[in-house]
């Protein structure tokens, strides 16, 4: 498939195998890694990855590294992570829609499946949720936002991918998510405290501008964490996902809390 694939890791020895096995079809997959201590990279250079190392600073910064220093040979990138799987029919519907995409489009929005033990949390999750991360390259790039990413510099118009991969998010167990979303939180905290955007945008049909405007409107009070419980656990009929969808409302909504004590914090400061 005439499509280069970038995907960020960090001591992803577990899940690595998995995301490129969905992968054998694309013959340019490269792996940008940030120092990991287990066999990450060893992994990606026996499934015949080019392998990379830069020092993660954030998100924005290192997909832009990929893209400005890594010897990518197709016009089309999709970066994915290494708990992310390309399902056969995910790989079919970005197929079909480079393929038909006009010159003017600059990259798609993607959305996932969010996977826990072996269920889908359609509701629970609010699909679909979307992320940048199929451009055509030199065409766009990326910018922070929050802990993660969003769009940056775009030269065209964006569309949707509107089937899903999957994320699973939670495979190294939830002990080690909450540690790695502590660190979040202070990035988050700071993002919502540092961001701005108008009331009108929480209903912009744009799904990566209403996120920014929910978290930076709402993020920022002590009702959020509730909400981002009761809205998709019960408005949304999350609680018909089982144990799986209570906990994963659950712990969002205590994340969330931190995320609210660091911008607490911030402001006392």
């Amino acid at each position: 498939m005439n499509v280069s694939v970038i995907i960020l890791t960090y001591n992803e020895e577990q899940d690595l195998p998995a995301c490129l096995a969905a992968l054998t079809e694309f013959e340019d997959v490269h792996v940008l890694d940030s120092g990991s201590r287990d066999q990450t990279k060893a992994i990606a250079r026996k499934a015949g990855c080019h392998v990379s190392e830069n020092p993660f600073q954030s998100f924005g910064q290192q997909r832009n590294y990929a893209l400005e220093n890594l010897p990518l040979k197709h016009d089309w990138i999709l970066f994915l992570d290494a708990d992310e799987i390309a399902t056969p029919a995910f790989r079919q519907a970005l197929h079909k829609a480079i393929d038909s995409a006009p010159e003017d489009v600059a990259g798609f929005y993607c959305c996932w499946k969010t996977m826990l033990d072996g269920r889908w949390l359609k509701r629970c999750d609010s699909f679909p949720k979307w992320q940048f991360r199929l451009l055509r390259q030199g065409r766009a790039d990326f910018t922070d936002f929050g802990h993660g990413q969003k769009e940056g510099r775009v030269d065209g118009r964006l569309e949707y991918l509107h089937e899903p991969y999957e994320h699973y998010a939670f495979s190294k167990g939830w002990e080690q998510w909450f540690e790695k979303h502590d660190r979040y939180a202070k990035v988050e905290a700071r993002a919502r405290m540092q961001g701005s955007a108008s009331w009108g945008d929480l209903f912009s049909g744009n799904g990566s501008r209403r996120n920014q405007a929910i978290k930076i409107k709402l993020g920022r009070s002590w009702v959020f964490p509730w909400l981002r419980f009761l809205v998709p656990y019960v408005l949304k009929f999350g609680f018909l996902e089982g144990k799986p969808g209570f906990t994963y409302c659950r712990n969002i909504a205590i994340y969330e809390r931190t995320v609210y004590r660091e911008v607490e914090r911030l402001r006392r400061e």
